[in-house]
Protein backbone atom coordinates (compact mmCIF):
# COMPACT_ATOMS: atom_id res chain seq x y z
CA UNK A 1 0.00 0.00 0.00
CA UNK A 2 1.62 3.55 -0.84
CA UNK A 3 1.77 6.47 1.83
CA UNK A 4 1.96 9.94 1.80
CA UNK A 5 5.05 10.93 3.17
CA UNK A 6 3.71 14.70 3.82
CA UNK A 7 7.62 15.87 4.90
CA UNK A 8 8.77 15.18 1.32
CA UNK A 9 7.98 18.51 -0.55
CA UNK A 10 10.70 20.47 -0.47
CA UNK A 11 11.91 23.71 1.34
CA UNK A 12 14.91 23.95 -0.57
CA UNK A 13 15.68 25.46 -3.81
CA UNK A 14 17.36 24.33 -6.85
CA UNK A 15 20.34 26.41 -7.68
CA UNK A 16 20.35 25.09 -11.28
CA UNK A 17 24.17 23.81 -10.61
CA UNK A 18 26.06 26.71 -11.68
CA UNK A 19 28.81 28.26 -9.24
CA UNK A 20 27.79 31.29 -8.18
CA UNK A 21 24.18 29.86 -8.05
CA UNK A 22 21.32 29.90 -10.87
CA UNK A 23 21.44 33.49 -13.56
CA UNK A 24 17.07 33.38 -13.25
CA UNK A 25 15.35 32.18 -10.09
CA UNK A 26 11.42 32.46 -10.28
CA UNK A 27 9.99 31.76 -7.06
CA UNK A 28 6.28 31.13 -6.36
CA UNK A 29 5.34 33.30 -9.05
CA UNK A 30 1.56 34.22 -9.72
CA UNK A 31 -0.34 35.74 -12.35
CA UNK A 32 -3.97 36.87 -12.76
CA UNK A 33 -6.21 38.29 -15.20
CA UNK A 34 -9.60 39.86 -14.50
CA UNK A 35 -12.03 39.01 -17.39
CA UNK A 36 -15.79 38.92 -17.69
CA UNK A 37 -16.09 35.48 -16.50
CA UNK A 38 -14.09 36.20 -13.32
CA UNK A 39 -10.70 35.71 -11.98
CA UNK A 40 -8.30 33.61 -14.34
CA UNK A 41 -5.52 32.17 -12.25
CA UNK A 42 -3.21 31.91 -15.18
CA UNK A 43 0.38 30.86 -13.49
CA UNK A 44 -0.36 29.32 -9.57
CA UNK A 45 3.42 29.43 -7.38
CA UNK A 46 5.80 28.34 -10.48
CA UNK A 47 9.09 27.75 -9.13
CA UNK A 48 12.34 27.20 -11.64
CA UNK A 49 15.92 28.16 -12.14
CA UNK A 50 17.90 27.83 -14.90
CA UNK A 51 21.82 28.60 -15.00
CA UNK A 52 24.46 30.22 -17.24
CA UNK A 53 25.18 27.92 -20.47
CA UNK A 54 21.96 26.09 -19.39
CA UNK A 55 18.91 24.77 -21.09
CA UNK A 56 15.61 24.83 -19.49
CA UNK A 57 12.51 23.21 -21.34
CA UNK A 58 8.83 24.13 -20.00
CA UNK A 59 6.81 21.73 -21.44
CA UNK A 60 2.71 22.03 -21.38
CA UNK A 61 -0.49 22.26 -23.45
CA UNK A 62 -1.69 25.66 -24.83
CA UNK A 63 -2.80 27.48 -21.47
CA UNK A 64 -0.81 25.94 -19.05
CA UNK A 65 0.73 29.17 -18.11
CA UNK A 66 4.02 29.02 -20.50
CA UNK A 67 4.16 31.95 -22.20
CA UNK A 68 2.30 33.90 -19.22
CA UNK A 69 4.93 32.90 -17.07
CA UNK A 70 7.34 34.17 -19.93
CA UNK A 71 6.02 37.35 -20.64
CA UNK A 72 5.91 37.97 -16.37
CA UNK A 73 9.48 37.60 -16.21
CA UNK A 74 10.04 39.97 -19.37
CA UNK A 75 7.73 42.13 -17.77
CA UNK A 76 5.88 42.77 -20.52
CA UNK A 77 2.32 41.54 -19.35
CA UNK A 78 -0.45 44.19 -19.87
CA UNK A 79 -1.34 45.53 -16.56
CA UNK A 80 -4.35 45.67 -16.08
CA UNK A 81 -5.89 43.61 -17.35
CA UNK A 82 -3.16 41.32 -15.42
CA UNK A 83 -1.26 41.24 -11.69
CA UNK A 84 1.31 39.55 -10.02
CA UNK A 85 0.05 39.41 -6.86
CA UNK A 86 2.70 36.91 -5.32
CA UNK A 87 6.44 36.44 -6.31
CA UNK A 88 9.68 36.80 -7.08
CA UNK A 89 11.68 36.60 -10.31
CA UNK A 90 15.21 36.80 -9.77
CA UNK A 91 17.99 38.27 -11.98
CA UNK A 92 21.49 37.94 -11.25
CA UNK A 93 20.22 38.15 -7.41
CA UNK A 94 17.81 41.18 -8.40
CA UNK A 95 14.33 41.18 -8.25
CA UNK A 96 13.45 42.09 -11.78
CA UNK A 97 9.41 42.73 -9.95
CA UNK A 98 10.47 45.38 -7.86
CA UNK A 99 12.38 47.77 -10.38
CA UNK A 100 11.30 51.14 -11.72
CA UNK A 101 10.12 50.35 -15.52
CA UNK A 102 12.85 52.49 -16.77
CA UNK A 103 15.79 50.11 -15.10
CA UNK A 104 13.51 47.00 -16.02
CA UNK A 105 13.62 48.32 -19.91
CA UNK A 106 17.62 48.45 -20.29
CA UNK A 107 17.53 44.98 -18.80
CA UNK A 108 15.18 43.72 -21.63
CA UNK A 109 17.20 42.69 -24.78
CA UNK A 110 20.79 43.63 -23.15
CA UNK A 111 20.15 41.20 -20.18
CA UNK A 112 17.49 38.90 -20.97
CA UNK A 113 16.17 38.85 -24.84
CA UNK A 114 12.97 36.83 -26.26
CA UNK A 115 12.44 35.22 -29.34
CA UNK A 116 8.52 35.58 -30.35
CA UNK A 117 6.41 32.15 -31.42
CA UNK A 118 4.83 34.13 -34.33
CA UNK A 119 8.38 35.91 -36.29
CA UNK A 120 6.04 37.39 -38.85
CA UNK A 121 3.54 39.45 -36.68
CA UNK A 122 6.91 40.44 -34.31
CA UNK A 123 8.48 41.84 -37.19
CA UNK A 124 7.62 44.93 -38.40
CA UNK A 125 6.46 45.04 -42.14
CA UNK A 126 7.14 48.34 -43.25
CA UNK A 127 10.77 48.15 -42.29
CA UNK A 128 13.67 46.23 -44.10
CA UNK A 129 15.14 43.81 -41.42
CA UNK A 130 18.62 45.18 -41.67
CA UNK A 131 16.73 48.30 -40.70
CA UNK A 132 15.01 46.64 -37.47
CA UNK A 133 18.47 44.99 -36.49
CA UNK A 134 20.34 47.70 -36.40
CA UNK A 135 17.74 49.54 -34.30
CA UNK A 136 19.03 47.49 -31.43
CA UNK A 137 22.83 48.75 -32.01
CA UNK A 138 21.63 52.58 -33.10
CA UNK A 139 19.00 52.75 -29.32
CA UNK A 140 21.71 50.60 -26.69
CA UNK A 141 24.99 50.99 -28.40
CA UNK A 142 24.58 54.48 -30.54
CA UNK A 143 26.18 53.25 -33.77
CA UNK A 144 25.69 55.08 -36.99
CA UNK A 145 23.01 54.42 -39.52
CA UNK A 146 26.27 52.36 -41.61
CA UNK A 147 27.86 50.96 -38.63
CA UNK A 148 24.34 49.96 -37.57
CA UNK A 149 23.77 47.85 -41.11
CA UNK A 150 27.17 46.52 -40.86
CA UNK A 151 26.53 45.08 -37.69
CA UNK A 152 23.34 43.94 -38.74
CA UNK A 153 24.89 42.25 -41.95
CA UNK A 154 27.34 40.27 -39.34
CA UNK A 155 24.20 38.94 -37.14
CA UNK A 156 22.39 37.50 -40.08
CA UNK A 157 25.69 35.59 -41.11
CA UNK A 158 25.80 34.42 -37.84
CA UNK A 159 22.72 32.72 -38.35
CA UNK A 160 23.35 31.40 -41.26
CA UNK A 161 21.04 33.41 -43.70
CA UNK A 162 22.11 33.02 -47.54
CA UNK A 163 23.71 36.10 -49.17
CA UNK A 164 23.06 38.20 -45.82
CA UNK A 165 25.04 41.58 -47.35
CA UNK A 166 22.63 41.15 -50.27
CA UNK A 167 19.18 40.51 -48.27
CA UNK A 168 19.67 42.97 -45.71
CA UNK A 169 17.42 45.24 -47.16
CA UNK A 170 14.42 42.55 -47.82
CA UNK A 171 11.56 43.37 -46.15
CA UNK A 172 10.01 40.21 -43.72
CA UNK A 173 7.66 39.11 -46.05
CA UNK A 174 10.24 38.37 -48.27
CA UNK A 175 12.12 35.81 -46.19
CA UNK A 176 10.28 32.52 -45.60
CA UNK A 177 9.49 31.15 -42.20
CA UNK A 178 12.68 29.38 -41.14
CA UNK A 179 14.37 32.46 -42.23
CA UNK A 180 12.08 34.85 -40.18
CA UNK A 181 12.68 32.96 -37.41
CA UNK A 182 16.59 33.13 -37.81
CA UNK A 183 16.23 36.79 -37.73
CA UNK A 184 14.15 36.59 -34.61
CA UNK A 185 17.11 34.75 -33.39
CA UNK A 186 19.53 37.53 -34.86
CA UNK A 187 17.65 40.01 -33.04
CA UNK A 188 17.74 38.44 -29.46
CA UNK A 189 21.29 38.12 -30.08
CA UNK A 190 22.17 41.28 -31.66
CA UNK A 191 23.15 42.64 -27.98
CA UNK A 192 24.93 39.37 -26.17
CA UNK A 193 22.28 38.70 -23.34
CA UNK A 194 23.03 36.61 -20.72
CA UNK A 195 19.45 34.91 -21.05
CA UNK A 196 17.12 33.92 -23.70
CA UNK A 197 13.49 33.24 -23.38
CA UNK A 198 12.29 31.35 -27.10
CA UNK A 199 8.08 30.89 -27.19
CA UNK A 200 7.48 28.40 -29.29
CA UNK A 201 10.30 29.19 -31.55
CA UNK A 202 9.69 26.77 -33.74
CA UNK A 203 5.62 26.68 -34.25
CA UNK A 204 4.46 26.06 -37.58
CA UNK A 205 7.51 25.28 -39.45
CA UNK A 206 8.04 21.85 -41.29
CA UNK A 207 10.08 19.25 -39.16
CA UNK A 208 13.49 20.20 -41.26
CA UNK A 209 13.26 23.91 -40.45
CA UNK A 210 12.30 22.97 -36.87
CA UNK A 211 15.81 21.13 -36.35
CA UNK A 212 17.71 23.33 -37.93
CA UNK A 213 16.63 26.07 -35.91
CA UNK A 214 16.76 23.81 -32.54
CA UNK A 215 20.67 22.83 -33.88
CA UNK A 216 21.12 27.15 -34.02
CA UNK A 217 19.95 27.95 -31.00
CA UNK A 218 21.57 24.97 -29.35
CA UNK A 219 25.29 26.08 -31.22
CA UNK A 220 24.51 29.81 -30.14
CA UNK A 221 23.89 29.25 -26.70
CA UNK A 222 26.88 26.91 -26.46
CA UNK A 223 29.24 29.58 -27.83
CA UNK A 224 27.77 32.79 -25.93
CA UNK A 225 27.30 30.18 -22.41
CA UNK A 226 23.44 31.98 -22.34
CA UNK A 227 21.01 30.42 -20.21
CA UNK A 228 18.21 29.01 -22.41
CA UNK A 229 14.44 29.03 -21.61
CA UNK A 230 13.03 26.96 -24.30
CA UNK A 231 8.72 26.90 -24.09
CA UNK A 232 6.91 24.50 -25.96
CA UNK A 233 4.33 22.00 -26.08
CA UNK A 234 6.27 19.33 -28.40
CA UNK A 235 8.31 17.10 -26.73
CA UNK A 236 10.16 15.92 -29.50
CA UNK A 237 11.61 19.48 -29.88
CA UNK A 238 13.68 19.63 -26.63
CA UNK A 239 14.62 15.83 -26.72
CA UNK A 240 18.24 16.77 -27.41
CA UNK A 241 18.50 20.13 -26.72
CA UNK A 242 17.16 20.57 -23.20
CA UNK A 243 19.20 19.82 -19.89
CA UNK A 244 16.17 19.68 -17.96
CA UNK A 245 12.72 20.24 -18.40
CA UNK A 246 9.65 21.99 -16.00
CA UNK A 247 6.22 20.43 -16.68
CA UNK A 248 2.92 22.62 -16.11
CA UNK A 249 -0.24 22.04 -16.10
CA UNK A 250 -3.29 24.44 -15.26
CA UNK A 251 -0.55 27.04 -14.18
CA UNK A 252 1.43 24.78 -12.07
CA UNK A 253 5.09 22.80 -12.46
CA UNK A 254 4.06 19.28 -11.74
CA UNK A 255 7.06 17.75 -12.51
CA UNK A 256 10.53 18.81 -12.86
CA UNK A 257 13.80 16.18 -14.26
CA UNK A 258 16.79 16.18 -16.12
CA UNK A 259 15.43 15.45 -19.70
CA UNK A 260 16.38 11.99 -20.42
CA UNK A 261 15.26 10.66 -17.08
CA UNK A 262 12.02 12.49 -17.49
CA UNK A 263 11.74 10.79 -20.76
CA UNK A 264 13.13 7.35 -19.70
CA UNK A 265 10.86 7.15 -16.18
CA UNK A 266 8.47 9.92 -15.98
CA UNK A 267 7.15 10.68 -11.89
CA UNK A 268 3.51 12.62 -12.62
CA UNK A 269 0.32 10.64 -14.48
CA UNK A 270 -0.14 13.98 -16.95
CA UNK A 271 4.02 13.56 -18.16
CA UNK A 272 3.32 9.97 -18.59
CA UNK A 273 -0.03 10.85 -20.57
CA UNK A 274 1.89 12.88 -22.77
CA UNK A 275 4.52 11.25 -23.58
CA UNK A 276 2.42 7.88 -24.33
CA UNK A 277 0.38 10.14 -27.16
CA UNK A 278 3.66 10.71 -28.79
CA UNK A 279 3.45 8.73 -32.23
CA UNK A 280 6.23 5.84 -32.33
CA UNK A 281 7.74 3.87 -35.32
CA UNK A 282 7.39 0.40 -32.95
CA UNK A 283 4.20 1.19 -32.27
CA UNK A 284 2.63 1.03 -36.08
CA UNK A 285 -1.21 -0.47 -36.22
CA UNK A 286 -1.59 0.56 -32.61
CA UNK A 287 -4.14 3.13 -31.39
CA UNK A 288 -2.25 6.15 -30.90
CA UNK A 289 -3.43 7.36 -26.65
CA UNK A 290 -4.46 10.76 -25.75
CA UNK A 291 -5.29 11.50 -22.68
CA UNK A 292 -9.44 11.74 -21.57
CA UNK A 293 -10.90 15.35 -20.99
CA UNK A 294 -10.27 19.02 -21.35
CA UNK A 295 -7.52 20.72 -19.37
CA UNK A 296 -9.27 23.04 -16.74
CA UNK A 297 -11.05 26.57 -17.06
CA UNK A 298 -8.22 28.66 -15.46
CA UNK A 299 -11.30 30.30 -13.63
CA UNK A 300 -12.50 27.08 -11.98
CA UNK A 301 -9.36 25.27 -11.09
CA UNK A 302 -10.55 21.94 -9.50
CA UNK A 303 -9.95 21.44 -5.85
CA UNK A 304 -6.93 19.18 -4.82
CA UNK A 305 -5.06 18.60 -8.05
CA UNK A 306 -6.05 20.32 -11.34
CA UNK A 307 -5.31 16.97 -13.23
CA UNK A 308 -7.43 14.88 -11.25
CA UNK A 309 -10.41 14.74 -13.55
CA UNK A 310 -8.83 13.65 -16.16
CA UNK A 311 -6.13 11.05 -14.10
CA UNK A 312 -6.36 7.50 -14.65
CA UNK A 313 -4.92 7.07 -10.36
CA UNK A 314 -6.61 9.82 -9.43
CA UNK A 315 -8.09 9.07 -5.61
CA UNK A 316 -9.99 10.41 -2.95
CA UNK A 317 -6.95 12.66 -1.83
CA UNK A 318 -6.56 13.85 -4.93
CA UNK A 319 -9.85 15.70 -5.12
CA UNK A 320 -9.16 17.48 -1.60
CA UNK A 321 -5.60 18.21 -1.01
CA UNK A 322 -3.28 20.15 -3.32
CA UNK A 323 -0.19 17.93 -4.06
CA UNK A 324 3.67 20.16 -3.32
CA UNK A 325 6.44 19.57 -5.27
CA UNK A 326 7.84 16.00 -3.53
CA UNK A 327 11.30 14.84 -4.16
CA UNK A 328 11.31 11.88 -5.96
CA UNK A 329 13.80 8.62 -4.87
CA UNK A 330 14.49 5.27 -6.04
CA UNK A 331 12.85 2.33 -4.15
CA UNK A 332 15.36 2.37 -1.55
CA UNK A 333 15.31 5.95 -0.75
CA UNK A 334 18.07 7.51 -2.62
CA UNK A 335 17.00 10.79 -3.83
CA UNK A 336 17.20 11.67 -7.64
CA UNK A 337 18.87 14.54 -8.67
CA UNK A 338 16.97 17.59 -9.66
CA UNK A 339 13.54 15.29 -10.12
CA UNK A 340 10.56 16.56 -8.38
CA UNK A 341 6.60 15.30 -8.84
CA UNK A 342 3.46 17.67 -7.51
CA UNK A 343 1.70 13.65 -7.31
CA UNK A 344 0.58 12.48 -4.09
CA UNK A 345 1.12 8.79 -5.58
CA UNK A 346 4.30 9.49 -7.91
CA UNK A 347 5.77 6.39 -6.46
CA UNK A 348 3.04 4.25 -8.62
CA UNK A 349 3.97 6.06 -11.81
CA UNK A 350 7.79 6.06 -11.59
CA UNK A 351 8.46 2.19 -10.38
CA UNK A 352 5.33 1.20 -11.43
Amino acid sequence: MTTIDKTAPVPERDTGGGDGGPLLEVRDLHVEFTSRDGLVRAVNGVDCSVSAGETLAVLGESGSGKSVTAQAVMGILDMPPGRIPKGEVLFQGRDLLKLPEEERRRVRGRKIAMIFQDALSALNPVYSVGFQLGEMFRVHRGLSRKEAKARAVELMDRVRIPAARARVNDYPHQFSGGMRQRIMIAMALALEPDLIIADEPTTALDVTVQAQVMELLGELQREYHMGLILITHDLGVVADVADKIAVMYAGRIVETAPVHELYERPAHPYTRGLLDSIPRLDHKGRELYAIQGLPPSLTSIPSGCAFNPRCPRAREVCRVDVPPLYRVTESDGTELTGRRSACHFWEETIHG
